[in-house]
């Protein structure tokens, strides 16, 4: 266990807790390199056959710390310590409150999702000028219709649980205070099965997606690239930071 992440097992199950409560579970070096030590030893340990990654009862991430100058990139989890993650075992999200931004790209590198019916999920980059960077921009319209995916990146608004587990995302909801219960029951729920028979359908299920995501990560960069320096850009960080509506100057 460490302050900023916390490991509980259950039996074959290894609960992750983000706990950066102050920053709203923001992401920056330290936080990214908990949650990677965290992984490592659920991809690690052939005891551990599952696991379940939450941000406690109130939310689950806010995302980018954007004081951390994306300083947050481990060498074997990527961004976050997930995001480019060749995870060999099943991982679930279990979400109370909000996952923005960089929050929601760390559910959408889970595999499954249970969310708190006062949840909301969303990717609001655009609102401050930058765009999501950590895949949201090809794994939301993997994961959910694409229509969604295109109105929650074009308007950075967020969606309920409710409409996310409608369209899909979203495989269980609970009610508030009883999400991480239901993630850690769908969790031995999966654990009740051979483990090598479930990592080998994860392996295919995830590897054909892995041979997509090649192409995602080629256009993130280019989209990234079209915007890296411009005046929209730095206004947009500088206004959400000093807590102001954004001038847009479009350039």
């Amino acid at each position: 266990m460490t302050d900023l992440v916390s490991r509980r097992r259950d039996g074959h199950l290894l609960v992750i807790t983000m706990q950066r409560e102050t920053k709203r579970n923001a992401v920056d070096r330290s936080l990214a390199d908990a949650i990677s030590d965290a992984l490592d030893e659920l991809d690690d340990d052939p005891d551990l056959w599952c696991g379940v990654i939450t941000g406690g009862p109130s939310f689950f991430s806010a995302g980018s710390d954007l004081t951390a100058g994306g300083d947050y990139v481990t060498e074997r989890g990527g961004e976050y310590g997930i995001i480019r993650r060749n995870r060999r075992k099943p991982l679930i999200a279990a979400v109370e409150g909000f996952a923005l931004g960089g929050g929601m790209e760390i559910v959408l590198a889970c595999d499954m999702v249970v969310a708190s019916t006062s949840a909301r999920f969303g990717l609001p980059e655009v609102g401050i000028g930058v765009i999501p960077t950590c895949a949201g921009l090809f794994r939301a319209p993997q994961s959910l219709p694409l229509n969604l995916a295109r109105q929650m990146i074009l308007t950075g608004e967020p969606i309920t649980a409710e409409r996310a587990h409608a369209a899909g995302f979203v495989n269980a909801l609970a009610e508030p205070g009883q999400v991480l219960d239901a993630a850690i029951a769908l969790g031995q729920r999966i654990c009740r099965n051979a483990p090598l028979s479930v990592q080998a359908c994860l392996a295919a299920v995830n590897g054909e997606l892995g041979d997509r995501a090649d192409r995602g990560w080629e256009l993130t960069d280019a989209a990234k690239g079209s915007i890296f320096g411009t005046e929209d850009a730095a206004e947009g960080v500088a206004s959400f930071l000093e807590k102001r509506p954004p001038e847009w100057r479009a350039r």
